[in-house]
């Protein structure tokens, strides 16, 4: 009959487990400013130029207007 030889089971220490925790709450910290940084970006974006076959709009506020009235180019 062959020994048998039965070891500790693995269990991971307290503070690896710690350092996995705070290693996660900082990337989710990271990804939460991401986030945040791209609202503003995207709320800031300024359109030059654009251009619309058809234009409908439910509500719209101006503070300032110009229309230019130009000829249309030749295609």
């Amino acid at each position: 009959m062959a020994n048998e030889v039965s070891g500790r089971p693995r269990v991971a220490p307290a503070s690896s487990l710690l350092a996995l925790a705070l290693g996660a709450a900082a990337l989710g910290a990271v990804a939460i400013g991401a986030v945040a940084i791209g609202r503003l970006a995207v709320g800031r974006l300024v359109i030059r130029k654009a251009r619309f076959g058809t234009l409908e709009v439910d509500e719209l506020t101006v503070r300032r207007l110009r229309v230019l009235e130009r000829d249309a180019p030749k295609a």
